[in-house]
């Protein structure tokens, strides 16, 4: 049946993955967006509301390990519209919120788990399982799927709070995700099998099919044990902390606010930031060629060396008048996630490539933990402070930090080490 047809279903669930990875990443960018407005109706402080932010992001990364483990227990298609119906539901719930406890259960946990679900863990997932031929190609496009939801939704949502109101603007999004629930009821599939067909560029129904070979919950837990006790787990992990702490938690989070401060409309804060994702596309293919060419720590190197520089001279950028900004977002925009190729090639180098993706997972979770923590601690700052210098200055010297341990980070494989814990025995 897959040599009778050329055209694969493998192309419209990698569509309808597509389209969902972009509707969550705009959901994960209202945030900036929201902030000032919640602040001005409901007379929250700016620590208060960034700490729902924060348990948003957190749970959004610890979701991440556990996420494939649900899609293979109950299926891809389940777990999808499972998490579509909860972001749909905590976002319209906040409409009606009157308290700051509020915000933190529909905005932070609710809107975290959803998001948690819908995100790159379910883009490997499906490029795994649908595709033998093109998975380094198809699960870049699909990372990008992140930055292009940037584009799409910011520019979109900040006119629309700024005209409308915040309430029409979380209406607009409950809305497209409403239409993309029955999309993807009707037309995902767990897997090639349930249409008789093999995954794309397979030649056997076992190729390119990853078996579970074990609980993966335990696999999940398991991997974590083994990384904390690994040095280089804790270099990687702890660079990754750096970079959720220096893009989503702060600058993801607090530039569109930062910006108000300053006098610059939301409108135009919010176009910062999709510009970001313009050259985050372009940094982040540029970033994948390279990782495959160049020595992966000096590429870090340079990553988390330069935004750390850009960072301390950001506080000297708002400046509504000059165009300090505007280079500012360029710049921010192609090193956003330049980290991931190099990071993962790490990675797999040190864990194996057959346990890259465990590894990896908890690698990302400390990715979000260090976002939620800049997440809140730069609305405390703001809060104490009243402006936002501080949280920036502290953040690029961590970058800088960064930068120069990362060189510490040994290439030497530690997959016996793996195959020691129970669970990853094969």
């Amino acid at each position: 049946m897959s040599k009778r047809f050329s055209f694969h279903y493998a192309w419209i669930v990698l569509i309808v993955t597509f389209f969902t990875l972009i509707v969550a990443a705009g959901v994960r960018s209202m945030p900036g967006i929201l902030i000032v407005p919640l602040e001005k109706e409901f007379g929250w402080n700016r620590s208060a509301i960034s700490f729902a932010v924060s348990v948003n992001l957190l749970l959004y990364g610890l979701v991440g390990p556990f996420a494939a483990g649900l899609m293979n227990r109950f299926g891809i298609k389940r777990i999808m519209v499972f998490a579509l119906g909860l972001l749909i539901s905590g976002i319209l719930l906040t409409t009606i919120m009157r308290t700051n406890w509020e915000l933190v259960v529909l905005w932070g946990v609710m809107v975290g788990f959803g998001s948690g679900m819908a995100a790159l863990v379910l883009g490997a997932t499906v490029v795994n399982r649908w595709f033998v031929s093109h998975r380094g190609l198809l699960m870049g496009i699909l990372t990008a799927s992140t930055a292009t939801g940037q584009i799409i939704f910011l520019p979109f949502l900040a006119s629309l709070t700024e005209q409308e109101g915040w309430r029409n603007a979380v209406y607009a999004v409950a809305s497209i995700l409403g239409i993309l629930l029955p999309t993807v009821f009707f037309l995902m599939k767990d897997s090639p099998k349930q249409s008789g067909l093999l995954p794309y560029g397979a030649k056997s129904e076992e190729e390119g099919i990853l078996p579970v070979s074990g609980n993966p919950f335990m696999e999940a837990i398991s991997a974590l044990r083994v990384g904390l006790r690994s040095r280089n787990f804790w270099l990687l992990a702890g660079s990754f902390f750096v970079c959720g702490a220096s893009t989503n938690g702060l600058v993801g989070t607090h530039l569109v606010p930062a910006c108000s401060d300053h006098g610059i409309p939301e409108v135009r804060a919010a176009g910062l930031l999709a510009l970001m994702g313009i050259f985050d596309l372009i940094g982040t293919v540029g970033s994948g060629w390279l990782s495959d060419r160049v020595n992966n720590k000096i590429l870090l190197f340079m990553y988390y060396g330069l935004r750390g520089i850009s960072l301390l001279l950001l506080p000297q950028a708002f400046d509504p008048e000059s165009n300090k900004l505007s280079i500012f977002a360029v710049f921010y925009g192609l090193d956003w996630i330049a980290t991931v190729p190099p990071t993962v090639a790490l990675t797999a180098k040190i864990f194996g490539r057959e346990k890259v993706g465990l590894m990896f997972g908890w690698v990302v979770a400390f990715h979000q933990i260090g976002a939620a923590v800049a997440a809140f601690g730069a609305g405390y700052i703001r809060t104490v402070q009243g402006e936002y210098d501080l949280a920036f200055m502290f953040a690029g010297a961590l970058c800088v930090i960064t930068a120069l341990g990362i060189f510490a980070v040994s290439t030497e494989k530690e997959e016996g080490k793996l195959s020691e814990t129970p669970e990853f025995a094969s």
